[in-house]
């Protein structure tokens, strides 16, 4: 049996350890939201480029962070819900990131007969598929943000609501509709990382310091 000096420094070396991990996720996920936003700001006055491209192909990948730390807050308010609704979303969000990483690294730099030429098969069906899943686990999740009341109303609910529309309009024709859109997805990301940020500098209920 454990001397109850060897559980206390075991107790505040796992506590540490979630802080650290909680403010790593939170950095990713300012990343990602960086990463989608501003390039998405420049977007709006000089249109699609190689360097936003790069930035958009890259986004989701910092997101897969944050999205598993804002679920080891939440979690003890969320219960099954939250579990399954992590699960699907980082199941989209692994798909969707790929497909995003092939539009903007690789279509981006064919020429549109090209371009037609090679989404054929079932490449469009899997794309289609692939933004379908990740509405669906945004939307999941973002309702189980809302029913625990962890993280901030405003964000919860744009998670819940706009990050479903982004996988659809996102296919749409570069515009300043979805240059718009691109900085409320990004905003929303800032918004949640920077309360995770927070979370992790205080006690309290599946928040450690």
């Amino acid at each position: 049996m454990s001397s109850p000096i060897t559980s206390s420094a075991e107790a505040t070396t796992e506590t540490a350890a979630s802080a650290s991990t909680l403010r790593a996720d939170a950095l990713c996920g300012t990343l990602s939201g960086l990463l989608i936003a501003l390039p998405a700001l420049v977007e709006a006055f000089t249109g699609e480029t190689s360097a936003t491209s790069v930035a958009f192909a890259l986004a989701p990948a910092f997101a897969l962070p944050l999205l598993t730390g804002l679920q080891l807050v939440q979690r003890p308010a969320t219960g099954r819900l939250g579990d399954v609704a992590r699960t699907v979303n980082l199941v989209g969000l692994g798909l969707f990131g790929g497909a995003a990483f092939a539009s903007n690294l690789v279509l981006f730099y064919f020429d549109d007969n090209v371009v037609d030429a090679t989404l054929t098969g079932p490449t469009i069906p899997v794309f289609t598929g692939s933004a379908t899943v990740f509405a669906l686990g945004c939307a999941l999740f973002g309702a189980a943000m809302i029913r625990a009341r962890v993280f901030p109303g405003i964000p919860s609910w744009g998670y819940a609501v706009v990050l479903p529309l982004f996988a659809f309009l996102t296919a749409l024709p570069d515009s300043l509709l979805t240059s718009a859109l691109h900085v409320l997805v990004g905003v929303i990301l800032l918004w949640l990382s920077a309360a995770l940020w927070r979370m992790a500098r205080r006690p309290g209920p599946g928040c450690p310091r």
